[in-house]
């Protein structure tokens, strides 16, 4: 999959943003910067807000103060979206008897993409492509509903991919792997972000494995408790306060 290098140094941009439910300020002044190549683990407690960080990140919300740009735009006036692919964490909404293929499926990932409406040949090429790199060829014209849980997951995966996105945010995607499956996704994100500058959020509760792929760490609890890469991490008193140092230096992966 080929991914066009972009010239913008921060590919995301977040400055002073609150978000507010009902009133209820469920993100305080968050501030946090990512450039092209950047890994990021995003991990916090159940109702630190990482699901409302993301929506503001994908435009679903808009925040009550401060200001987002993806790609140097702000986010409301962002047009091509087909540069960021996108997991959600749940699929279980998915009507069993939803009467789509797995091709089909996929080719939704490049629907928001205007320039290859027209290039139908194109587009067979790319899903048939991203079913390989996901190990699911095989399921392509089968019905998404009469696939398994990790199987369905393995095909929003591709959607995800398909687009060849330059920001990829990922929501729990392995919950529904295999551990053999979920080894290779890892491993085919690796080469992403490593080989074709993948820029990567990926929100995870496995706080304890996170440091070995991630280049860095956002520990979000309502606000940013830390940003930074493991080595930063690794040294941080205040981080040792918050999880204590044998913890700290597991989570960091640097005395393995």
């Amino acid at each position: 999959m080929r991914i066009d290098v972009i010239s913008i140094s921060d590919i995301v941009s977040v400055s002073g943003v609150s978000y507010a439910y009902n009133a209820v300020e469920v993100l305080s002044d968050i501030s946090f910067s990512m450039q092209q190549g950047d890994y990021v683990g995003l991990v916090g407690p159940n109702g630190s807000g990482k699901s409302t960080l993301i929506r503001l990140l994908l435009g679903l919300l808009a925040p009550s103060k401060g200001t987002l740009s993806i790609f140097g735009s702000p986010h409301r006036e962002l047009r091509n979206w087909n540069r960021i692919g996108y997991l959600p964490q749940k699929i279980h909404f998915l009507n069993p008897h939803f009467p789509s293929t797995v091709a089909e499926i996929v080719s939704l990932g490049l629907v928001a993409n205007s320039d290859r409406k027209s290039r139908a040949s194109e587009n067979r090429q790319a899903v048939d492509r991203t079913l390989e790199l996901l190990g699911i060829e095989d399921l392509k014209k089968k019905l998404i509903g009469s696939l398994s849980g990790g199987q369905q997951q393995r095909v929003f995966i591709a959607r995800a991919l398909v687009s060849s996105p330059e920001l990829l945010i990922l929501d729990e995607p392995a919950t529904a792997l295999d551990p053999g499956t979920r080894e290779n996704f890892f491993g085919l994100l690796h080469d992403l972000n490593h080989q074709q500058r993948v820029s990567i959020i990926l929100v995870t509760h496995d706080l304890g494995s996170v440091g070995v792929f991630a280049s860095k760490l956002l520990y979000l609890d309502k606000k940013i408790v830390f940003y930074g890469n493991f080595d930063e991490f690794c040294k941080s008193d205040h981080m040792a306060s918050v999880f204590g140092p044998s913890s700290q230096h597991i989570i960091c992966h640097k005395h393995d």
